[in-house]
């Protein structure tokens, strides 16, 4: 209940607990890998932590999809009109990071799930820096999954939470 209001998720069946980040990261990944298919592609962003990168390689590599790379410009933020033209009807899946770990860059997400959502993608969000740093509300931002970490919180190491849309999470 504590995660379910700090996220603004609407149930608490859409809170799982996960050993971090990494792990939420990887469980959505790996239910991917059966739902990509030849040609289908998964968009991550240049300002992306390995943890939100290798495991959307594995998945891509298993299913034939092919991994692109929204670029940055040369302040650190994101080219929107790069990611705009990448989108299109074989992009399954927009993982980015909410907050940079490593330039503490903002990324517009709520306009960008929303983008992702008219060309039908899912949406995940790596929120392991915003999630002490923000008011976080899955509901107003429509993501399909959020990603915190415990440790970040100044919480134990070796906890976090995904928050899933309860279809995403019965598809997966």
């Amino acid at each position: 209940e504590t995660i379910r209001r700090h996220l603004n998720a609407s149930s608490t069946d859409e809170i799982i607990f996960t050993k971090g980040n990494t792990e939420a990261i990887n469980l959505v990944a790996n239910g991917f890998r059966s739902l990509l298919k030849e040609n289908d592609e998964v968009l991550v962003s240049q300002l992306e932590h390995h943890s939100n990168i290798v495991p959307w390689q594995f998945a891509c590599e298993a299913s034939g999809a092919k991994l692109r790379v929204i670029p940055m410009d040369e302040r650190g933020v994101l080219d929107m009109n790069a990611y705009k033209n990448t989108l299109n009807k074989n992009t399954k899946i927009v993982a980015v990071n909410h907050i940079s770990n490593a330039l503490g860059t903002v990324n517009p997400v709520k306009e960008m799930i929303a983008l992702a959502h008219k060309v039908g993608a899912a949406t995940l969000i790596d929120g392991a820096q915003a999630g002490p740093h923000c008011r976080i509300d899955v509901q107003d931002l429509d993501t399909d999954f959020y990603c915190i970490s415990g440790h970040k919180t100044y919480g134990p190491t070796g906890i976090g939470a995904l928050f899933g849309k309860r279809t995403w999470l019965e598809k997966l």
